[in-house]
């Protein structure tokens, strides 16, 4: 089932992850972050560590699902709700399915490598033996600000970078200069 209905609970639980989102931007990742609930207890929290751990495999979802899956003692999940803050790539949808995730809420669609309705739906797949109830756009607004402003913070720090080898070179250039004069 695919609804986009915005309870208050999941409004709630949203703001969880959006805390986890800023804690992956805070450390120079994308700000992304995810809250696993069961029976409305929140069992583990996660952001991404792509940069900082230099894997390209730490995303907040399978972050997520090793320790939900660890703290419960299981692999099978079908009493989890996953909370995103971005809708999954194919690798973490693929996850979440393998896991038997029961319901992700996730704010903001992925556009280009979603994989849970927005580019593919593996969730929803009639090809696979599970699928996930997904929920979206749960703030939707909230989500895409801190992504524009973390990607927006990024494009400042590379022009600064930019301008900062400019003055380097154009250094260079008047050193050398002023030593074959000399």
């Amino acid at each position: 089932m695919i609804g986009d209905v915005e309870g208050t609970g999941d409004v709630a639980l949203m703001r969880l992850a959006l805390e986890e989102a800023q804690a992956a931007a805070d450390a120079g990742d994308v700000p992304v972050g995810a809250i696993a609930v069961v029976a409305g207890a929140v069992v583990g929290r996660q952001h991404n560590h792509k940069e900082e751990w230099g894997d390209p495999t730490a995303h907040a979802e399978i972050l997520l699902l090793r320790q939900v899956s660890n703290r419960l003692g299981r692999w099978r999940l079908p009493d989890v709700t996953i909370y995103c803050t971005m809708e999954p790539c194919a690798m973490c949808a693929s996850a979440m399915v393998h896991a038997r995730i029961g319901r992700l809420v996730y704010a903001v669609d992925d556009e280009r490598a979603g994989a849970a309705g927005s580019v593919f739906n593996i969730l929803q797949s009639p090809a696979l033996n599970h699928r996930v109830d997904v929920t979206r756009g749960v703030l939707r607004d909230e989500a895409r600000a801190q992504l524009d402003a973390f990607f927006a913070h990024l494009r400042r720090k590379d022009e600064e970078r930019r301008q900062q080898m400019q003055r380097a070179k154009e250094a260079l250039a008047q050193a050398q200069l002023a030593a074959k004069n000399a």
